[in-house]
């Protein structure tokens, strides 16, 4: 079975490879009639106390002979200000229903310990804790999006983080931050009440959901210049009832947001997901499918909220998501998993379907930064490597508060085993500075795609731009080959008369700059 499968995949990539110059069309238009913006916030980031996520992470041993503030890693934070990640939401997912914040203030060498029940049993020492987290996001210049406890936690506990954070006053609370080592406020306004409340965060209906989310929101105080962004810990995929309810109940002036969680599963199995470095053209096909299975949910989340909120106060925060793959084998921390050009499709085809959903979708948070599912960056004791989707993240950064605009694509189809799907994927913006950029994704293995662009009430003289693809699906960076796939300058672009004319090629991500 294992020579099949072997065998199955070279025959694969060699196809893929002696396919590569056969080439096909698409047709897209490109408008400038939009008032929408495409919030910075799409393009957050989210860590999680969770296998090497933060320790050995962001946070590092004192001895580890890499720079740093106090432990917190600054290579890695180097790495992530150039992409520009504007949120980074923490302490969970499923750890932030077990985490009590007071144990993570306070001398280091004080704070209690505590056994992570969600993620391997490890030991939690605290030593990352809020302070600690909050300096990362000031060295990052991101904005903290704080998760609150209220699976196994209380309105008092939540309501007392929030003023140990934001408030200036001289309570016992404000004055034990300041007595911490943080006289000022933080002001932090982006604040999830409970995570998963549907699963580990608490199994509950979302009738009884509704009046947590309503009692808690009630006790999250707004301090001098920090008014807070609720969000409620919305639907699990496609569970449009629990939608349905928190829209229904939970009036909108009461939240500034609901989350959406959906992980793209290669053969959508939890028991068994798939690999993330062995794969055939059948399982990647399947792996695009559940993907694009994206685009449908945001749509129909959102027309439930349109019955509720026509005038789009609120916002849906797709505060995870990305490609969930089998563990990497031999010992490198729970959920750690290579990052091959297949997920840097995959992340390039999510921000599309999230930059086209801008008027929705206001926020979102990969999961997650390092070492952890689709990470952008891996480690390895003092070695560190940026994976194929911070490339993406890096080539997309453009979009961050630019203007969308709307686009009309018509696809040619990508086909494996008689089943198809739409080969090409795009999302356009025009940033503050009039130019234009666009993102293109080919998700044809073999195809080179010539993309047809008229751009309505557009005016441009030059085109440039960057690429990220490979020889191979399958091809991932390493710790011995840390650059192989990178980005590189992209010369498949022309004008023809007022036209933009794109040779797309197979399985690689275009992003443009129109000038």
């Amino acid at each position: 079975m294992i020579f099949k499968k072997q065998l199955s995949i070279l025959l694969f990539l060699a196809g893929s490879a002696l396919a590569a110059n056969a080439q096909t069309t698409a047709n897209l238009s490109i408008s400038n009639d939009s008032k929408l913006t495409v919030s910075k916030y799409i393009y957050g980031q989210f860590a999680e106390h969770l296998g090497r996520g933060i320790y050995g992470g962001f946070w590092v041993d004192k001895t580890m002979p890499v720079e740093k503030q106090d432990r917190i890693r600054l290579d890695i934070v180097k790495a992530l200000v150039k992409i520009k990640i504007p949120s980074l939401r923490w302490p969970g997912g499923c750890f932030a229903d077990e985490y009590h914040w007071r144990d993570g203030i306070g001398p280091a060498e004080q704070r209690p310990k505590m056994v992570n029940t969600n993620w391997g049993g490890t030991t939690e020492d605290n030593s990352f804790g809020t302070h600690e987290f909050l300096e990362l996001c000031s060295l990052l210049h991101c904005e903290p999006y704080m998760a609150a406890n209220v699976g196994s936690g209380t309105v008092e506990e939540m309501s007392k983080w929030i003023e140990y954070v934001n408030s200036n006053s001289t309570s016992t609370i404000a004055q034990m931050r300041a007595q911490n080592g943080h006289p000022d406020p933080y002001k932090v306004t982006f604040w999830g009440i409970g995570n998963e409340s549907w699963g580990c965060g608490g199994n509950m209906t979302p009738e009884f959901y509704c009046d947590q989310f309503k009692r808690y929101a009630s006790f999250a105080k707004n301090y001098p210049g920090a008014p807070l962004k609720k969000i409620a810990s919305g639907p699990n995929a496609d569970d449009y009832n629990w939608t349905e309810v928190i829209m229904k109940n939970i009036p909108d002036y009461m939240m500034w947001g609901i989350s959406l969680h959906y992980y793209t599963v290669p053969t959508g199995d939890w028991g068994h997901k798939g690999s993330a470095t062995s794969f055939s053209e059948s399982e990647y096909f399947g792996t695009m499918e559940r993907c694009l299975r994206m685009e449908e949910l945001v749509t129909k989340h959102s027309a439930i909220m349109d019955k509720y909120d026509p005038k789009k106060n609120v916002a849906l925060v797709v505060d995870e998501w990305g490609i969930w793959t089998d563990s990497e084998p031999g010992d490198h921390g729970v959920l750690y998993q290579q990052n091959s050009l297949r997920d840097a499709l995959i992340a390039g085809t999510n921000l599309n379907i999230f930059n086209n959903h801008c008027d929705r979708v206001r926020g979102a948070a990969l999961a997650q930064t390092i070492n952890v599912l689709q990470s952008l960056i891996l480690t390895d004791k003092e070695k560190m490597l940026l994976t194929p989707t911070y490339h993406i993240f890096d080539m997309y950064k453009v979009h961050q508060d630019a203007k969308y605009l709307p686009i009309q694509l018509t696809s040619p189809d990508y086909v494996v085993d008689g089943k198809k799907l739409p080969a090409v994927n795009v999302s356009a913006s025009q940033d503050s500075s009039g130019k234009v950029h666009i993102s293109l994704v080919n998700l044809d293995l073999h195809n080179n795609i010539t993309i047809r662009t008229s751009l309505k009430d557009i005016k441009w003289k030059t085109v440039t731009g960057q690429i990220l693809t490979s020889a191979n699906i399958t091809d991932i960076n390493t710790f011995d080959q840390p650059d192989k796939i990178h980005l590189e300058n992209f010369k498949g672009a022309k004008k023809d008369g007022s036209n933009l004319v794109v040779v797309l090629p197979a399985k690689s991500v275009v992003t443009l700059e129109l000038q």
